[in-house]
């Protein structure tokens, strides 16, 4: 079974050596996301819809959606800041909510606010 690599062309994938999703059968796994683009907002619920604008792309490419998202990791310098983003999560995954986890931790940049990362299941 042939493995494909999605890129977006994020700043840190060609540095660090990474692909911003791996298709592997039925499953996507999708990178560690952070708010993308030139300007980045300070503000968490921006930089949260940005990092999920970015991982539907990868889904889309990939075959799969939101709705196919089984396991979800938040990754937040701040714990406090992750309860600003419930809405906008609770709206992008729907009927369809994964199983999820929220670590506390630094993240690559002191700018971001919010990582996200998502594993999918593709189908047949």
């Amino acid at each position: 079974m042939p493995i494909k690599r999605i890129s977006s062309g994020g700043v840190y994938e060609q540095k660090i050596g990474y692909c911003r999703a791996v298709v592997a059968g039925n499953t996507v796994y999708v990178a560690g996301t952070v708010a993308q683009g030139a300007e980045i907002s300070a503000d968490v619920r921006e930089q949260c819809k940005s990092a999920l604008s970015c991982i539907e792309n990868a889904l889309k490419e990939a075959g799969s959606g939101f709705a196919d998202v089984v396991r979800v990791n938040y990754y937040l310098p701040n714990g406090d800041d992750f309860q600003e983003c419930w809405d906008i999560l609770a709206a992008t995954f729907g009927e369809n909510p994964p199983a999820a986890t929220m670590i506390e931790c630094a993240l690559i940049d002191p700018k971001y606010k919010i990582e996200i990362e998502v594993t999918a299941y593709k189908g047949e």
